[in-house]
């Protein structure tokens, strides 16, 4: 592989030119094995079975139409197990103090009495909720699911960029990613000791059925509509825990209890997942113009009767503004240091911190407190003296509403270009996804997002951003290839005596119909009685009989369009398609489908 990592950035791949990180190794020979024509297909793939799928995002007010694609770019992002274990470590700390912080202030706001928070920050947040102070919802548990945003600065330490726990978004594409890998690049997982994120909705479920009013209680996900940006996870997330997908005009209030109209007729809910916004959830308290709530539903979550995830007022604890103390909350409730470090940020509200953004503007990064998605940022260095005058001006009018943060280098990482063909650095971020119940769980991975355009610090995918498969190992690496016999018996299990997820992709390779030889063996780990050449050809055969089955089975022209022309520019055509054929099991079933057997009876996706 081709690629300069530079030395202006910390890089996630590469220590040095030519210096490949050890937890990288594996990916790395992959990639030279599969060579850039073969990525470049698999990628081109990858986004037609994306679109086929329907797996997007909303832009709104974009000229070229609303609905896009979520761009991928397959060269995973790799989190070695001690960092993870810090990583793990540093956000359950955070979310235990966040949730003591949101019980606090909607009670006795010990914190602001003692003078740890200026009261004015909290009270003067337009997240914080009146309306429900004194109510505590089920086990005191205020935020159920946080995404809390990180970066790498230029010395690789990892810092907290943002906590995000209205209804953070993104864990759709996240599962959706590893799905997609692991059918059309499954060799690249081979013995990587990569850890499962399937098991994300079920953890989620478990989670929201625990707050119940009711034992066996019904749970919903409450959507805004087909229209709002992140409707595609809203169906996701219902389908995968197998729980209804309702909007506010589904749902109505009788009784002092909350009813789902079906068609065998009502049914109470009693957890109420929703993606809805505070303001438009009960018009009848909040907005009253609002047609996406339930009015009257504030009353029954006042009266215990009904569970809402996440609870009501907690955007106040994530407040541009606010955030800047969570390390203070830490130290407060839990007598604990940090574990991991906010980025340095000045408060508009603060009279001494506005004189400093105001004279360093050009230098820094202004974040608009109430706003998300990289909407209402000025990037100091990039803006021109004209924009940076009216955005000060805006500044000047309401300085609460402001903050400022140095410019942070982000981390960058090697990413496909497909206009060049190329790999070069590009910047990114990751959002993991904790789920707040007891004990705290945390799928090992996240969302990272790309910067996919060539030299910007913004990730956002409204923002032409886009993401990576996240993979979590369960080792520090390189990871050490298994011997044949390992493979295929499944003789070489770790301590706790449980097949890992790489092992248990392994068996599938083999059981799948070739037997003798997994997808990207190299030569060197083929059987004695195979030559390099023979092996070589068994290799290209795996390899053309995978991808043509995928291929196959999503029976779609613009595959096989992608199919002619690849087979055309590498002249090996009707070869090909005639060794892929030849492969399928006896019993009809081809190769894939044999390979995803275990993936859809219940294993990692």
């Amino acid at each position: 592989m081709k690629y300069e990592p530079g030395s202006r950035f910390f890089d996630e791949m590469f220590s040095a030119p030519s210096e490949v990180r050890p937890h990288y190794q594996g990916v790395l020979d992959y990639l030279n094995r599969l060579g850039t024509k073969e990525f470049q297909r698999r990628h081109e793939l990858l986004d037609i079975a994306f679109r086929n799928q329907g797996i997007t995002f909303t832009v709104y007010g974009d000229s070229q139409g609303t609905e896009r694609t979520f761009p991928f770019d397959p060269v995973p992002r790799i989190i070695p197990a001690g960092e993870w274990a810090h990583l793990e470590a540093g956000l359950t700390q955070r979310v235990k103090a966040l949730n003591a912080f949101l019980r606090d202030i909607y009670s006795g706001a010990e914190i602001l009495g003692d003078g740890v928070i200026p009261a004015e920050l909290v009270y003067t947040s337009e997240h914080f909720r009146r309306e429900v102070h004194g109510v505590m919802p089920p086990q005191g548990l205020y935020t159920h699911i946080v995404g809390t945003d990180l970066i790498r600065d230029e010395q690789g330490e990892y810092l907290v960029l943002e906590d995000n726990l209205r209804s953070p978004s993104g864990v759709s594409y996240l599962l959706a990613n590893r799905q997609a890998m692991t059918r059309i690049y499954p060799g690249m997982f081979e013995n990587q000791g990569v850890r499962p994120v399937q098991h994300y909705a079920t953890e989620l479920l478990r989670l929201l059925s625990s707050v119940s009013p009711r034992e066996q209680g019904t749970v919903v996900v409450l959507t805004p509509g087909m229209y709002n940006s992140a409707y595609f996870e809203h169906a996701y997330l219902a389908q995968q825990m197998g729980v209804e997908l309702v909007e506010g005009r589904d749902l109505f209030v009788d009784s002092g209890r909350v009813w789902m109209r079906t068609t065998g007729g009502r049914q109470q809910v009693d957890v109420i997942y929703r993606r809805v916004d505070d303001d438009f959830l009960d018009p009848l308290t909040f907005r009253r113009s609002s047609s996406l709530g339930v009015p009257g539903l504030i009353e029954v979550y006042r009266q215990g009767r009904v569970a809402i995830a996440n609870a009501i007022g907690t955007g106040v604890a994530d407040d541009k503004a606010v955030y800047a103390y969570v390390p203070d909350m830490i130290r407060y409730y839990l007598n604990e240091t940090p574990l991991l470090n906010n980025v340095p940020t000045f408060l508009g509200w603060n009279a001494e911190h506005l004189d400093h953004m105001l004279a360093n503007a050009g230098e820094l990064v202004f974040k608009a407190v109430g706003e998300a998605g990289g909407y209402g940022m000025l990037i100091g260095p990039a803006a021109t003296s004209a924009e940076i005058i009216e955005y000060l001006e805006k500044v000047r009018a309401n300085p609460r509403e402001f903050i400022a943060q140095p410019v942070v280098g982000l981390s960058r990482h090697p990413t496909f270009y497909p206009d060049s063909a190329a790999f070069e650095g590009a910047h990114i971020d990751l959002r993991p996804y904790i789920l707040c119940g007891d004990p705290v769980t945390i799928v090992p991975g996240g969302l990272t997002r790309v910067a996919l355009r060539r030299g910007s610090l913004v990730v956002n995918s409204s923002q032409g951003g886009g993401s990576k498969d996240t993979w979590v190992l369960d080792h520090d690496g390189p990871a050490a290839p298994l011997g044949m016999s390992q493979l295929l018996h499944g003789d070489a299990l770790p301590e706790s005596g449980v097949q890992s997820q790489s092992q248990s992709q392994s068996q599938s390779q083999f059981q799948g119909g070739f037997g003798s030889v997994p997808i990207d063996a190299s030569p060197e780990r083929v059987q004695t009685s195979f030559s390099s050449e023979q092996a070589s050809v068994r290799e290209k055969v795996a390899q053309d009989a995978l991808t043509s089955a995928y291929e196959q089975s999503h029976d779609d022209p613009a595959l096989r369009q992608a199919q002619s022309q690849s087979q055309r520019q590498s002249g090996g055509g009707s070869q090909s398609q005639g060794q892929s054929q030849s492969q399928d099991s006896p019993g009809g079933q081809s190769y894939q489908q044999e390979l995803e057997k275990e993936q859809l009876d219940g294993g990692e996706g």
